[in-house]
């Protein structure tokens, strides 16, 4: 990948990079289709979907794993995966950044919980100790078979111990080597303003936007504006998808029909369109076997 092409250096300019969540290989074709060159793979919008569970640290590291690969098959697109804890200690981050760098991730992010682990807008967190988070961040970037693969370092101590004291954590973290910084759950556009200010803009911090969680949700232009350089929009596609299923499984079962609800939905030549089957079909034909004439018999040893 030339330099021209990397996360990293797309992070550098301006404007700021918005990557919506996706969590299957379908979400990210249509968010590649829709516009987007990075998309943020999440670890909750998998739970969700993937186990129709909360995030509260049931997916597995090789359910990640199998999912990005999936999705790196079918898109082009720079992918930041969420990698919640690294899964264990400092030998665990090893083996899960080889592995997630191995499916093609281009961006590992690792947070500073303890179990059980919460998604970053839920009560009831828990923390490692920063020294031993900045190990595991030391761990990944020894991991990491590229150095543009990024190693994003995710703090959740504003919940736990205060703002203050989430800023100093994720000092640490940039002195430990993290090549991005991501302040979870700030409370108020103050605290997001608080946090360019004390940190600066010598690394590209990243704004994590939850409608209803506990950041207000603030325009992409007004993060740039703030100061940040990435905002992601993890698990907004299956809050979207949530309503809209309601909606569609309630119509059915009153009317019996999806006539009510056609208008709402892709038909079958507009879904086949959407995932390119008449290309799938094209480039299977191109391997086909030329047909037989009806008079030539097959050759071969009898």
């Amino acid at each position: 990948m030339d330099d021209a092409a990397t996360l990293r250096s797309r992070l550098c300019r301006k404007p700021i990079l918005v990557a919506p969540g996706v969590y299957d290989p379908f979400t990210a074709l249509i968010a590649s289709k829709s516009g987007f060159s990075t998309l943020y793979v999440s670890g909750a919008a998998i739970a969700y979907t993937k186990l129709g569970r909360p995030d509260v640290g049931l997916v597995s590291m090789t359910e990640v794993t199998n999912t990005l690969a999936l999705i790196r098959d079918r898109v082009d697109s720079q992918l930041i995966v969420d990698a919640d804890t690294g899964y264990g200690n400092a030998l665990n981050v090893v083996r899960t950044v080889r592995e997630f760098e191995r499916a093609g991730a281009n961006a590992i992010q690792l947070e500073d919980q303890d179990f059980p682990k919460r998604c970053g807008h839920l009560d009831g967190k828990l923390l490692i100790p920063a020294a031993e988070m900045c190990g595991k961040i030391r761990a990944a970037l020894d991991a990491r078979r590229s150095g543009d693969t990024l190693v994003i370092a995710r703090t959740d101590a504003v919940a736990v111990e205060g703002f203050d004291r989430a800023l100093e954590r994720a000092a640490m973290y940039r002195e430990a080597g993290a090549d991005m910084l991501f302040v979870e759950a700030p409370r108020t556009r103050d605290d997001l303003a608080r946090m360019i200010a004390a940190l600066g803009t010598s690394l590209p911090l990243m704004a994590n936007m939850v409608e209803g969680g506990k950041t207000p949700t603030l325009p992409a232009t007004e993060l740039e504006a703030i100061g940040f350089a990435l905002a992601i929009f993890p698990g907004a596609i299956v809050r979207a998808l949530g309503y809209m299923a309601s909606e569609f499984y309630g119509s059915l079962a009153a009317h019996g029909s999806n006539e009510p609800y056609r208008n709402r939905m892709l038909d079958f030549a507009g879904l086949n369109e959407l995932i390119d089957t008449p290309e799938m079909i094209a480039l299977g034909q191109k391997y086909e076997a030329p047909a037989r004439p009806p008079d030539q018999k097959p050759s071969g040893n009898r």
